[in-house]
């Protein structure tokens, strides 16, 4: 008993990190077959023992996928997840659960592709969109409908004329095609940011994105598979499905209806295989009861209908030799090991690399050179090695006939010194990965330094690409960042010389256009300039923050641990990267060198004069359309009074800023907590009262 109870107190906090880990930062540790088999575990043993019920076990709730940045809309019916297995034998129960729970009575069950992307609710109202929202935790999701108005497979208005009702709610899949995600990773990899894992951490990431140009630069597709509401066509999904691609909806045309269990296994066994030849993503197969009465008879549990399940598919393996361990520094400085392998065929293609993501999966693994290895490749896109198999034979082999670990070289150890530059190895605290921490000489982390300076949340010098970057740097004319500003004047002469050290060319974007870019950077606020160095661990915040506090580079230059821990939202981990990186003379130069081309190194007039302590301490959700300023002007204000900007209301919530049409879910919560609600003049009256008084600060 003992032992049980905390396996299950560890269990659900395992799953908590990896719920978080999915849903929210969009990076998975594990495999979902990895974590349904924790989930069942759980959900057996909580079954054993009824006296340890906890209604936050993650038995008890579907992950969510939640993002503050957006209104939360409350389904109007729940969106439950469906019960995964992984094997036939829970296939042939779910058929005879199915018909034990009809008793007996005939049914059909629609067969369809599990596609593997990010699940949308679609209202429609008098057949034009009027609403999308996530999943979000079954109960309540992310209003996204800006963003998938972007997504040319989803019809804003149905043909006029359709037998379409007034009112209905079709669900799907929002997902990326392959040919979109490789292209988007090319992009970022030329960029030198970090790729996605697999098309559906890209289509997730996607689609909650603020910015709806992005969205559609990416090309999301969607397809569609339950049709509900008042009125629908009929009695019949699969019937539904049919109607609703008449409408225009993109159903997929491989669906199908079937009546007996062998014919659900002949599907499965096709689409195992099969499934590689599709433009999109798919991870398994979803078994539903076509009839939408029986669907109903069958009824829900409290996670997921009973009426469905989803069959999903093993991760494809191979079996082969390990000949060599080599690790690679990326632009932030994180050191890689990669595996060099005999080729094997997997999943459609040739492998001959797998990532070992860090030290940790190295040990764990106990890696030697002539090992034999298990490699997977799931919907991941370079393949991992999850199994040493040296004292298995390989396929058709004799096991008594090998000697252990034949042709087993040493041990392979993790790397203390940097494969580049030679810098001893650094692991900072709560980080799975080693870096390299010489960022003034070390080449990678150089060009790594520069494309995050000219960035476009940094200095936004957006005529210049990693390519440009990567090819100057190569033939010596630019060292650092700063290097890009002496380019300019030379430019402006319209030397032959300087004018031929702009190639490759870019496409569409002239000299003309890269000189002013540059020029314009100069104008950037000392916020984002402060960003722009490059500092570990201080992100935009963090550089806004100090920006603020103290005013100017000179006294962020200057402040101690002790100034700077006293920050609201300054840690000793950053506090401590400010220090070390102004410790450096290089850093310092650097600096130097920027304000000598006539960057901002202070805080600009007009945010002096507007600066007070007027919403200190409190927390402040906008909602609605305004009339006076935008949304991020709105943000802005409310920072340089002192006050923070957050996504979703709490009781932590100060105040509501409130403009025309704010979200119904946000103003029943909002009342709910007593929390006030302040309209837009309102505001503007407080702010302008308080400033009236406050004295520019020098």
């Amino acid at each position: 008993m003992v032992d049980e109870k905390a396996r299950i107190l560890q269990l659900r906090e395992e799953l908590h990190q990896h719920n978080y880990r999915y849903y929210v930062e969009n990076n998975p540790i594990i495999s979902d077959q990895e974590f349904d088999f924790l989930m069942h575990e759980l959900q057996d043993l909580e079954a054993k023992h009824p006296e340890l019920f906890d209604p936050n076990s993650p038995t008890q709730r579907v992950g969510s996928d939640l993002n503050n940045e957006f209104e939360t809309v409350v389904h109007t019916r729940p969106m439950l997840s469906l019960g995964n297995t992984y094997n036939r034998e829970e296939v042939a129960d779910f058929w005879q659960r199915v018909s034990d729970g009809l008793m007996g009575a005939p049914f059909q069950i629609c067969c369809e592709l599990k596609f593997d992307g990010l699940s949308i609710s679609l209202h429609y109202e008098d057949g034009r969109l009027i609403r999308a929202v996530t999943r979000g935790d079954g109960v309540q999701g992310d209003d996204v409908t800006a963003n998938v108005r972007t997504i040319r497979s989803i019809p804003l208005q149905l043909p006029v004329g359709g037998d379409w009702p007034r009112q209905f709610e079709i669900r799907g899949e929002i997902l990326m095609p392959w040919s979109s995600f490789d292209r988007l990773n090319k992009e970022r990899e030329e960029a030198g940011e970090p790729l996605f894992a697999n098309p559906r951490n890209a289509a997730s990431g996607t689609l909650k994105s603020k910015n709806s140009s992005t969205v559609a630069q990416r090309g999301l597709d969607a397809y569609l598979y339950y049709l509900l509401g008042e009125g629908i066509p009929g009695d019949g999904h699969y019937q539904n499905l049919e109607a609703a691609a008449r409408w225009g909806f993109q159903i997929s045309k491989h669906m199908r209806l079937v009546s007996s269990l062998e014919e659900v296994f002949a599907f499965i066994d096709y689409w195992d295989t099969e499934r590689h030849n599709l433009p999109v993503a798919t991870d398994g197969v979803v078994l539903k009861v076509n009839s939408l009465a029986q669907q109903k008879s069958l009824g829900m549990t409290a996670k997921s209908p009973r009426w469905a399940i989803a069959y999903k598919f093993q991760a494809e393996q191979a079996e082969t030799t390990l000949r060599q361990v080599v690790f690679q520094v990326g632009r932030t400085g994180a050191v890689t090991p990669v595996a060099n392998m005999d080729p094997v065929q997997l999943a459609g293609t040739q492998v001959r690399r797998a990532t070992l993501h860090n030290a940790d999966v190295m040990a764990a693994l106990d890696l030697h050179v002539g090992d034999r290895v298990l490699v997977e490749k799931g919907g991941e896109i370079i393949p991992k090695i999850v199994k040493t198999l040296s004292n298995s034979p390989l396929k058709g082999e004799d096991k008594d006939s090998l000697p252990l670990r034949e042709g087993r070289g040493g041990s392979i150890p993790f790397i203390d010194r940097c494969p580049v530059c030679g810098s001893k190895l650094v692991r900072y605290e709560g980080e799975a990965a080693h870096y390299c921490p010489n960022d003034t000489g070390c080449p990678p982390l150089i060009l790594g330094r520069i494309e995050h300076f000219i960035s476009r949340k940094a200095m936004n010098i957006n005529s210049l690409g990693p390519e440009t970057v990567d090819d100057y740097y190569r033939r010596g004319l630019i060292h650092d960042a700063a290097d890009l500003y002496s380019l300019a004047p030379a430019l402006s002469k319209g030397e032959g010389d300087a004018i031929a050290l702009f190639t490759p060319p870019l496409e569409g974007k002239g000299e003309a256009k890269i000189l002013a870019s540059i020029e314009q950077s100069k104008q950037v606020p000392f916020e984002r300039v402060l960003f722009a160095i490059g500092i570990r661990f201080v992100g935009e915040i963090a550089a806004k923050t100090l920006a603020r506090y103290y005013g100017s580079m000179d006294k962020v230059m200057e402040a101690s641990m002790e100034s700077l821990m006293q920050i609201n939202g300054i840690g000793e981990v950053i506090a401590g990267s400010v220090v070390q990186y102004f410790a450096n003379p290089v850093n310092r130069a650097f600096v130097e060198r920027l304000r000598g081309y006539g960057l901002q190194m202070e805080i600009g007039e007009q945010q002096k004069q507007a600066k007070s302590d007027m919403l200190e301490g409190q927390s402040v959700v906008i909602s609605g359309v305004f009339q006076h300023h935008s949304r991020d002007e709105y943000k802005a204000l409310i920072e340089q009074h002192g006050g923070k900007n957050v996504g979703s209301i709490s009781n932590k919530t100060s105040f509501v800023l409130a403009g025309e049409n704010m979200g119904p879910a946000k103003l029943e919560k909002a009342q709910k907590l007593g929390i006030r609600i302040m309209s837009e003049e309102e505001f503007l009256n407080l702010i302008e009262e308080d400033t009236r008084y406050v004295q520019p600060t020098h």
